[in-house]
């Protein structure tokens, strides 16, 4: 489906908005945190390659959003965003520069004009830009021409919550850098968008690792439904409530290497579908691995969601 604005408008449809002439003169460019709202973080795609130091990924859970926001101000999809959870922020700039909202659609606004969600959107000098509650969905994606310039880590700017890694999330007066814009906005006739899951969360699993740790009761529990999105979720992981898992086998389990989208079980035998900052080993047995593709489904789906693994052999 093509994703569809707040205010009626499909993704993309402003191209007449250009990225560039953001840098004031006497001083280099810069947004003033007036609301942090419940949680925003830097990100870009994460710093991938640092598993074995013990460095996750991290980056940006809803990747196809976070891209496409960048690519409607005319940055390449590495530059880092803002991620909003559930109420968005507000931020002023100290230079006029062009921004774009995508991931869950929310109402956008500057100096409380409504403006449009999913396109490239010119904000004056001084004003303050204004991301909403999501109406559906739990993450937004606000890019800035020329990207949040904050200090690398790693090769990345990033917020890992997990390890400590990268910029702080912002606090209320926090002052973030912007970068030189690239180029002019893109602009899209329309953008495809799956956008945010709808009537339950369907995901894929591959099973393994430990899939033998299950007794075959276990594997049709989880196959048979019956799981919902817990409040606990997070950026680390995505926690279910719902029917237990039974273990055909007991004991400890070595730790081991973890990887992006695994289902770890816990005691409690809820599975836990392991997101960007998720740790790098664990001891807990692995039933199946969600394929990467099927996270940005995740990252958007709100508590009390129905999810329904469908377990795959490999």
């Amino acid at each position: 489906m093509t994703g569809t604005g707040t205010d009626g408008r499909t993704p993309g449809t402003d191209s007449r908005l250009s990225g560039t002439d953001n840098r004031p003169a006497g001083g280099a460019p810069a947004l003033a945190v007036v609301r942090p709202g419940a949680l925003t973080t830097v990100q870009d795609l994460g710093r991938p390659g640092h598993a074995h130091l013990g460095v996750g990924r991290s980056g940006a859970l809803d990747p196809p959003a976070h891209a496409l926001a960048n690519r409607l101000v005319g940055n390449p999809a590495g530059h880092a965003t803002l991620e909003t959870t559930v109420d968005g922020c507000a931020v002023r700039t100290t230079a006029a520069v062009t921004v774009a909202v995508t991931g869950a659609p929310c109402p956008v606004r500057v100096d409380g004009r409504p403006v449009a969600w999913g396109a490239a959107v010119r904000v004056p000098a001084g004003a303050v830009l204004d991301v909403g509650r999501a109406s559906w969905g739990l993450r937004s994606y606000v890019a800035f021409a020329g990207g949040l310039a904050v200090p690398p880590v790693l090769g990345s700017r990033s917020r890992d919550l997990l390890s400590g890694l990268g910029p702080e999330p912002p606090a209320a007066g926090a002052r973030l850098p912007l970068g030189a814009p690239c180029g002019p906005s893109t602009g899209a006739d329309a953008v495809p968008w799956p956008g945010p899951p709808v009537g339950a969360l369907v995901l894929p699993v591959v099973l393994g690792p430990r899939d033998d740790w299950f007794t075959p009761a276990a594997l049709r529990t989880l196959a048979g439904g019956g799981f919902r999105v817990a409040a606990a979720s997070n950026r680390i992981g995505l926690r279910t409530e719902g029917p237990a898992l039974e273990r055909a086998a007991q004991g400890e389990l070595p730790s081991e290497g973890m990887v992006l989208g695994s289902v770890q079980v816990p005691p409690d035998g809820r599975p836990v579908v392991f997101l960007a900052d998720h740790p790098t080993t664990g001891g807990y047995p692995v039933v199946g691995v969600v394929p990467e593709a099927e996270l940005a489904a995740v990252a958007q789906a709100v508590p009390g969601t129905p999810v329904r693994f469908v377990p795959v052999r490999g």
